[in-house]
């Protein structure tokens, strides 16, 4: 948002260079315009738009006009003007739309009785259509997938010889690709919320925020709404929605196709909203099951006694919590499979070690594979085509816990679903457009290989340069899984954003956290040369877990290089890669910014915003 404020100012005198008088200025109050300054919008969806006043002194009037003619004649709505007892008024008209593509001015301007204060946003309104369109997009996410971690994957999956690897992953064989930018409008670093919003809206937000511009209000329910995919999609074609996650359905980037709220925390709300029949998916499939079970049932999360699940069936959804259930749904009905309480498991602890207290009873979880196949078999009845939105959920959390095996095996999975859904295109005429990305990446780095063959251990056994000799993981049944993810020559992995751990190069067979949470008292934070009053007894910290150390290895502590606070590895920055194919994915090239996800799948689809689906 520009802002050009004019102030009220007693000026000092000056004589013969020399200032005798101070500069006394008084402030008029502050503008913000929501959506904000270069937003762009896809012609005719829809938005709510809002212009907040603060520290206003004595406000008088709130003039706003879009391209030079007053908002409320503009939009023709009246305008709901709001004290919102916070020392903030709002002016604010909620579900307008911008019908025709070009440029957008707005102007507001703000009087109280120390002057007129003013603040300008410019917009862009587009539409175009691809020259060949698609039917349906799916849009795969690898929650927090690196080009690096992509790299281990490919490493792991497909082997080296002489240098040259043996094969590419699927993804990385679709016929275009593009850097993606990850910021969103309130940091430089961003969360899952915030960034997979911008594939589903084409709009910025902030960190753990989806659908919305983040307003001056307490409730974050209420913030101005920017609609979203699965809505838009619904409301002008009648297209089917599905999501499919291995984290909780209601987690952030599932949320972010269909929810609206700056608290991605609000998941009893989220569960429950889903069913709104404006944006309900036709298939739900992913872990978090406590979301949507009454507050009394053992293992519920719920604050409230309502049965989300129950109320899904009502509406005519097939509802299963196992792999085995899954695969024998019908196709001809919405489905809603929840198959773990939290998170479902990952590839290795569910399909390789299978240890009974890493599972906790869900012993018949199904893989992404299977997943894919039957969200694609339900979507794929609607004659006005599918969105589906399919996460690789954690390679992210893994990576969060520094346990980049477990989220290269994730990985793998995570493309051997891709491969599936390249080949179900392909057989099925050709008309969908897939694309394969990242919300944002986690800081790691391949420095060499790690082997003890010579006796070093630790950090002297990781080999650089000509000393990283090629590592050893096998795959003796070809399916694309190493069968030993600790060979006796594995990768050096490391990583930039990190708490105080230990350092481990091998493959822990329990999951374990580098770090812990912990409480320190007055006594030790004096130590570590903190100042403390009297009264403090605790704060907050983390401290490296000694559980990973391992046996017979030198315990090598590495100092935190993020906030002590925070005893997880953190995102980065970094920009990530985008991989796309079929219909419209010419549109992917260069360097995009994030948002530009969404006005790729508009272009694609071909999709007229002003019109309603019969």
């Amino acid at each position: 948002m520009r802002k050009h404020i004019m102030k009220a100012a007693v000026l000092g005198l000056l004589a013969g260079g020399a200032i005798l008088g101070g500069v006394f200025q008084a402030e008029a109050s502050d503008i913000r315009i929501l959506p904000v300054d270069t937003a762009k919008f896809w012609s005719g969806a829809r938005f709510d738009f809002d212009v907040e006043v603060s520290n206003a002194k004595n406000l008088q009037n709130v003039d706003v006009t879009i391209n030079g003619v007053p908002a409320e004649k503009f939009f023709g709505k009246k305008a709901a003007v709001k004290d919102l007892g916070n020392g903030v008024t709002s002016f604010r008209i909620d579900d307008v739309t911008f019908a025709k593509p070009g440029k957008v001015e707005v102007a507001a301007s703000a009087k109280d009785s120390l002057g007129v204060s003013k603040a300008a946003a410019s917009y862009q309104v587009v539409h175009e259509v691809a020259k060949k369109k698609a039917k349906n997009v799916i849009l795969f996410v690898g929650d927090g997938m690196s080009l690096q971690a992509r790299e281990v994957a490919r490493i792991l999956s497909k082997g080296m010889t002489n240098g040259k690897y043996n094969d590419l992953l699927a993804m990385e064989k679709l016929a275009h690709n593009a850097v993606i930018t990850t910021s969103g409008y309130d940091s430089l670093v961003t969360d899952s919320a915030n960034s997979a919003s911008a594939y589903a809206t084409g709009h910025k937000s902030v960190v753990n925020a989806m659908g919305v511009y983040e307003d001056s209000t307490k409730d974050p329910l209420d913030d101005p709404k920017v609609e979203n995919v699965s809505e838009i999609l619904k409301r002008t074609r009648g297209m089917s929605i599905g999501l499919v996650t291995q984290a909780e359905s209601t987690d952030a980037t599932p949320a972010a196709m269909v929810g609206h709220t700056r608290r991605r925390a609000a998941q009893d709300f989220l569960a429950k909203d889903y069913l709104e029949d404006y944006h309900r998916p036709d298939v739900i499939l992913g872990g978090g099951s406590a979301r949507y079970i009454p507050k009394d049932v053992p293992g519920s999360k719920r604050k409230d006694q309502v049965n989300v699940i129950e109320e899904f069936k009502n509406k005519g959804y097939t509802f299963v919590d196992n792999s085995t259930d899954l695969m024998k749904a019908p196709t001809d009905k919405p489905l809603l499979g929840l198959f773990h309480t939290s998170t479902m498991n990952v590839y290795i602890d569910r399909e390789m070690e299978k240890n009974p207290k890493v599972l906790k009873g869900f012993t018949d979880q199904p893989n992404l594979m299977n997943m894919t196949k039957k969200t694609l078999d339900i979507l794929s009845k609607n004659p006005n085509g599918f969105f589906a939105m399919i996460e690789g959920a954690s390679i992210d959390k893994q990576l969060h816990v520094m346990d980049w095996q477990r989220s290269a095996y994730d990985t793998i999975e995570f493309d051997k679903s891709i491969e599936y859904a390249e080949n179900w295109a392909k057989e099925h005429g050709d008309d969908t457009l897939i694309i394969v990305l990242a919300d944002h990446a986690h800081g790691m780095s391949i420095s060499g290989t790690y082997h003890e063959r010579d006796g070093k251990k630790g950090t002297q056994a990781v080999r650089v340069y000509a000393d990283s000799i090629f590592p050893t993981f096998k795959d003796a049944n070809k399916d694309g899984f190493p069968d030993n993810p600790d060979p006796d020559v594995t990768l050096a992995i490391q990583y930039a954003n990190h708490p105080e751990y230990y350092e481990n190069y091998h493959f822990m067979k329990t999951p374990t956290p580098p770090a812990l949470a912990t409480k320190e008292t007055k006594e030790e934070a004096v130590q570590n040369g903190e100042k403390v009053e009297y009264h403090q007894v605790t704060t907050a910290s983390s401290k490296a877990n000694p559980a990973r150390i391992h046996p017979g290895d030198p315990a090598e502590l590495m100092p935190a290089n993020t906030p002590k606070s925070d005893p997880q590895e953190c995102h980065s920055a970094d920009d990530i890669l985008l991989n796309a194919g079929g219909p419209g994915s010419e549109y992917f090239h260069g360097t995009m910014d994030n948002t530009e996800v969404f006005f790729g799948i508009m272009r694609a689809l071909g999709i007229d915003g002003n019109k309603k689906a019969k």
